[in-house]
């Protein structure tokens, strides 16, 4: 009962199912001042419910039209009051609480995966760069047993014919001997500062940051049989080129000479730190060739010669034959040492197809000047006779008295009596050497590669137990907090 004298408008047992609003309509206009003391509650919560105020004021029928949106509504009002009022927290469904937990499960769990195929996958490349280096430690054991072996072949023979072989080193030593004097005489040049070191050093030489690079000085490459044809080509080069350094690298010719921020010679390193520690003072420009960065020779090299001679085409006349006097190309007219016929660059190229080739090119060699002369149309990239005849390119000829060039080549030396395979083994053991190298700087770069890769696998792994620790904390106050709320 309201303070009225009227039945409550919402029933205690029975919200829902109150007859006041079927029956008569004397009670249910009576009841307006009723139905307006009644919501003052809802009003912050329900404008619809504040709509309805008027519709109950008027007509009967409007009345009864509006009874079931507030019937409908009082469930909601009820449902309300605490929220209204404030008096107590928002409570969770236990459900909700179980969806939430469920998903951040989920996600945790492929979150997991995901870190966990990474750090597998990542174990594989270790086990991987495990195996290549492995492997290239077994080729370069390999390696060293076949050139041991080799070298015993080789000094079985030295044994037997040590005296044999004594003159004519005399003779090679004596002949380049010669040519390091002459050399030495241009005091103030790079060559000379690197075979005044040579002549104290020795080997040493090979093993300084400077010079390690450096194979020598063209002049002293290659050797010539003729020495009219050495001095030919001598002067076909000119004294520079034959002083040039010759070096196998591009940091080779870095380290040769250094610059301050200004772009002056840093004259305290390099070779001209190298002059000035011996007294040899480097004034002048000098050249350095860089076999790195010179295009070898692309063709084929003639069959069976052990001096791996190129096989370049012989200049021909209309009727198919060789031009009268020609004796052959320069490049092939030179001998090489065999530890200088191949694998001397990192691609395994001689000094024959490179250095060589790049100096004289298909320079034609005649036996006088006028068969060079009679046979102009056949000649592109120059030629000289053995009388003093010289041109430089085509169309380009070099008249007057010969230079006395001082620089030239040594003269070729012949060992007698070598067995058959006595150079086939030493081009077997240069190759050998070659291979070796190669699989030390692979065994290098997978070094570093397997280091890097660990370092990545332990960053990984450390990322892995971190976070299973974490997800773990995580679940454990997440039961914790579903078990209080159940």
């Amino acid at each position: 009962m309201s303070k009225d004298g009227y039945p409550s408008l919402v029933s205690q047992d029975q919200p829902n199912s109150s007859p006041m609003f079927q029956g008569s309509s004397p009670r249910v206009q009576g009841s307006s001042p009723m139905v307006q003391g009644s919501f003052p509650m809802a009003q912050g919560s329900f404008p619809m419910v504040q709509g309805s105020f008027p519709m109950a004021q008027g007509s009967v029928p409007t009345a009864q039209a509006s009874v079931p949106m507030v019937q409908g509504s009082v469930p909601m009002v009820q449902g309300s009051f605490p929220m209204a009022q404030g008096s107590s927290p928002m409570i969770i469904p236990k459900e909700e609480m179980q969806n939430g937990t469920n998903q951040q499960a989920e996600m945790a769990v492929c979150l997991s995966k995901k870190l966990q195929n990474e750090l597998q996958a990542m174990g594989l490349k270790v086990k991987q760069h495990e195996d290549n280096c492995k492997f290239l430690k077994g080729e370069m054991n390999k390696l060293d047993d076949m050139i041991l072996d080799m070298h015993v072949a080789l000094g079985k023979y030295h044994m037997t014919s040590v005296s044999m072989q004594d003159n004519e080193d005399y003779s090679h030593d004596r002949s380049e001997d010669e040519v390091v004097e002459h050399v030495l005489k241009h005091e103030k040049s790079a060559a000379a500062i690197f075979h005044q070191l040579l002549a104290h050093h020795g080997t040493q030489v090979s093993s300084l940051p400077v010079t390690k690079d450096v194979l020598g000085t063209v002049a002293t490459l290659c050797r010539v049989d003729d020495d009219n044809l050495s001095w030919l080509l001598a002067e076909f080069l000119g004294r520079e080129t034959m002083l040039a350094l010759v070096s196998k690298t591009l940091d080779g010719v870095k380290v040769l000479e250094t610059y301050d921020k200004d772009g002056l010679i840093n004259t305290s390193s390099g070779i001209h730190g190298l002059g000035a520690s011996i007294g040899r003072q480097l004034d002048n420009r000098y050249l350095v060739i860089c076999l790195e960065h010179l295009r070898p020779f692309t063709g084929h090299f003639i069959v069976d010669d052990p001096q791996r001679r190129l096989d370049l085409r012989k200049p021909k006349l209309p009727n198919g034959e060789t031009p009268p006097g020609f004796i052959g190309f320069a490049v092939n007219l030179i001998s090489l040492d065999n530890a200088k016929l191949f694998c001397v660059t990192s691609t395994g190229h001689g000094l024959r197809e490179t250095l060589f080739y790049n100096l004289f090119s298909s320079l034609q060699v005649y036996k006088t000047r006028e068969d060079m002369l009679n046979a102009i149309p056949l000649i592109n990239n120059g030629a000289v006779s053995l009388d003093g005849g010289m041109m430089k390119r085509s169309g380009i000829f070099s008249l007057g008295n010969r230079e006395n060039v001082d620089v030239k080549f040594p003269k070729n030396f012949r060992r007698l009596n070598l067995p058959e395979n006595y150079f086939e083994i030493e081009n077997q053991i240069k190759e050998m050497n070659w291979k070796k190298e190669r699989v030390v700087d692979d065994m290098r770069r997978e070094q570093e590669l397997l280091d890097r890769t660990k370092i990545i696998f332990d960053s990984k792994k450390q990322e892995f137990v971190k976070f299973l620790a974490e997800s773990s904390t995580f679940m454990s106050q997440n039961h914790l907090q579903t078990a209080r709320h159940s």
